[in-house]
């Protein structure tokens, strides 16, 4: 029931064949501590996911396998990457989360087949320029690190569509390179040390979700407002004390989170948000509730708890009416 491969057991059902050929092992939290050399022998091996496992070592002999496309190890115990796996020449989808690495090695940036990226979880201070080559990456997380910086080059990924994700480091600026990124879906950038965005950030004409939340930004730019694909926007405890008028041009937004800011006032082009549904305003400063956001035709949701007006007003029961959850 357990076939040995090498010194480690790995349970049967892990492998997947195909015409009699071993063409994948996937073995999540089975506790292996090593993943034997000699699996360098199964020259139609194509994907390898060993999340969760114990793994202090990847063998070199790994990216000696042609037809390797996907080499997943979340959760495991490495503490380097073998320079030689920049050479695997089939490898599309490389997962290294939430090990112990401190650094990548650049030859990772041969991988130019590369779709999808997860450096997360580690303890990575940089990330080495050169990571443009990466032109067909899709997705590349490098949140939870211990990053201060970012490469200029990572605003040269054409094909970055689905997510970047930049969370949980210790980020004081975002590079303006990043605005070259047209393409992107998604970008999280939360829990770092921002203190301000730049105005770049209005050429992602494709974001639709931009998550810049616990971080010490001051304001936001005039150029948000050219973000016009944006549905969500997640800017919860920061410092903000207003808002951008330009904020009014995003037309397809539809959730705004603004909670745990000292807002002392709201823009009247906030009336402009035709296509929102949610507004968070928790803990904001406002001597009072601007009655343009009674002019919200789509709002279903407003929270305005823990503010302290000089008076509740009245149009707050008309939106009750028409349906909104009001929160006070």
């Amino acid at each position: 029931m357990f076939p040995l491969l090498g010194e480690d057991r790995v349970p049967a059902q892990a492998w997947r064949y195909r015409r009699g050929r071993v063409v994948g092992l996937a073995a999540p939290g089975a506790g292996l501590e090593r993943l034997p050399c000699s699996v360098a022998d199964l020259r139609d091996l194509g994907s390898i996911d060993l999340d969760d496992n114990a793994l202090e070592h990847l063998p070199a002999s790994v990216a000696a396998l042609p037809r390797l496309h996907t080499l997943l190890l979340y959760r495991n115990r490495l503490r380097e990457v073998p320079p030689e796996l920049g050479g695997a020449p089939a490898l599309k989808h490389l997962g290294l989360g939430a090990n112990r690495l401190r650094a990548v090695p650049e030859t990772l940036w041969n991988l130019t087949g590369l779709r999808s990226l997860n450096l997360a979880e580690n303890a990575l201070g940089r990330v080495p320029e050169g990571i443009a080559r990466l032109h067909r990456l899709r997705m590349l997380d490098l949140g939870h690190n211990r990053l201060t910086e970012l490469p200029a080059d990572i605003g040269e990924l054409p094909a970055l569509t689905d997510f970047l994700y930049l969370s949980g480091n210790r980020l004081e600026r975002l590079p303006p390179q990043l605005g070259r990124l047209r393409r992107l879906d998604y970008l999280g950038a939360t829990d770092n040390r921002l203190t301000e965005l730049p105005e770049e950030i209005g050429d992602l004409a494709s974001l639709r979700e931009l998550r810049i939340y616990r971080n010490r930004l001051l304001h936001l730019p005039e150029a948000l407002g050219r973000l016009s694909s944006l549905r969500e926007l997640h800017a919860a405890g920061n410092r903000l004390r207003s808002l951008p008028e330009s904020i009014g041009d995003l037309q397809s937004l539809r959730h705004l989170d603004l909670r745990g800011n000292p807002l002392e006032h709201l823009p009247g082009t906030l009336a402009g948000l035709t296509s929102l549904t949610h507004l968070d305003l928790r803990g904001a400063l406002l001597r009072e509730l601007p009655e343009v956001l009674a002019e919200l035709p789509n709002l279903q949701k407003l929270d305005v708890r823990w503010t302290k007006p000089d008076r509740r007003p009245a149009w707050l029961t008309a939106l009750r009416r028409r349906g909104c959850v009001v929160l006070q």
